[in-house]
C-alpha cells in the first residue's frame, strides 16, 4: 500500500470536498479521485458515499480513519526521529568509565552534555582500561574515559585535565599530617600498588615515581581499583601513591599528602573509534573539548 493514498484519504476524510482536499494536498482533483478509487478497490471496501454534491464517509470509512490516523502520526514521529539523530539532538551513547574517572573529568562533562543535548541519552559503564579498549576496537562503546595516555589505532583520545599523584596514608601514620612528605621518607614502608593487568598504565606511572626517587618499594598487595587501594590503605594494609583526585571520594580513615619535589602527572584521556564518530558522538566529544580548554 503507497503511503501517499493514505494522506489522500486523511484530508479527503477530514474536508469532505474533492475540491478542497486537492487544493490542500497541492494536486489536482483526478488524480485525488483515482488515488481514492485504487484504495477501496486494494482494501476491497467503499470508503466514501459521495455524489455531484456530496461526500460522507461509510462506516467503515470512520473505522480506517481512526486506524490511518495513528499510521500518519507514526511515519510523521519516525521522520522527526531520524532527522533529530542525524543532527545529533537525538539517540544513545555508550560511555565506558574507569572508576577512578567519577573523581575526575568525566562527570562535569557527562552534566554539561545532558544539559546542551537533554535528548541524547548517556549510558555509563564502568569497565577497566583494557576492558574500554577492546570494547572500543569492536564499537560496542562509543567512547570511554580511560586511564592511559597512548591509544591503539584506529582509535583516537583527548587528553583529561591533568592530575598528580600524592602518598595516601593511614590517618594514624606517623606522617599523616605533614604538609608534604619526602617520597624517601617511605623506603621503609610496605605499599598498596594498582594491578598492572587491569591498567597498565596505572601501574607503570607509580614504578615511575619510585624509580625518580631512587628507592625499591616493598609492595604486597595490589588492587584493580583506585577506590580498593585507598580502602586497603585505611584497613593499615599499606600505604599507597594515589591521583589526587581520589581525596574526592571521602574515605575514612586516610589522608592525602602532597609529595615534595616532585610532580608526575596521573593518565586520563577519552577514546573513541576515529571511524565510528556519529553525530551524537561529535557533540559528546565537541562538550568534552571545550571542558577542557575552560
Amino acid at each position: 500500500m503507497k503511503l501517499y493514498l493514505l494522506r489522500y484519504f486523511a484530508v479527503l476524510a477530514e474536508e469532505l470536498h474533492f475540491g478542497r482536499a486537492a487544493e490542500r494536498l497541492a494536486i489536482t482533483q483526478p488524480p485525488l479521485s483515482s488515488g481514492i478509487k485504487a484504495l477501496e478497490d486494494e482494501l476491497g471496501v467503499k470508503l466514501f458515499e459521495r455524489s455531484s454534491k456530496h461526500v460522507a464517509l461509510t462506516p467503515a470509512g470512520h473505522a480506517y480513519l481512526a486506524e490511518v490516523r495513528v499510521v500518519l502520526d507514526r511515519v510523521a514521529r519516525a521522520g522527526e526521529t531520524a532527522r533529530a539523530v542525524a543532527a545529533g539532538l537525538r539517540g544513545r551513547l555508550d560511555i565506558g568509565f574507569t572508576g577512578s574517572m567519577v573523581y575526575r573529568d568525566m562527570p562535569a562533562i557527562v552534566r554539561a552534555f545532558g544539559a546542551q543535548a537533554p535528548g541524547i541519552e548517556v549510558q555509563l559503564r564502568e569497565m577497566s582500561t583494557g576492558e574500554q579498549l577492546e570494547a572500543l576496537l569492536h564499537r560496542q562503546l562509543h567512547a570511554g574515559f580511560i586511564n592511559s595516555s597512548v591509544v591503539p589505532e584506529p582509535l583516537a583520545s583527548l587528553p583529561l585535565a591533568e592530575d598528580h599523584f600524592v602518598c595516601c596514608l593511614p590517618e594514624g601514620h606517623a606522617m599523616a599530617q605533614a604538609a608534604a612528605l619526602d617520597l624517601q621518607a617511605l623506603a621503609a614502608e610496605t605499599f598498596v600498588m594498582f594491578s598492572r593487568d587491569v591498567a597498565p598504565s596505572n601501574h607503570d606511572n607509580v614504578i615511575a615515581l619510585f624509580h625518580r626517587a631512587g628507592i625499591h618499594p616493598h609492595t604486597r598487595h595490589a588492587a584493580r581499583q583506585w577506590l580498593t587501594v585507598v580502602a586497603l590503605v585505611a584497613l593499615g594494609m599499606g600505604v599507597a601513591l594515589v591521583p589526587a583526585a581520589m581525596a574526592r571520594a571521602g574515605a575514612q580513615g586516610v589522608r592525602f599528602v602532597p609529595i615534595a619535589g616532585l610532580h608526575h602527572p596521573t593518565v586520563g584521556v577519552l577514546a573513541w573509534h576515529r571511524d565510528a564518530v556519529s553525530p551524537a558522538l561529535r557533540s559528546f566529544l565537541d562538550v568534552a573539548a571545550a571542558g577542557q580548554q575552560g
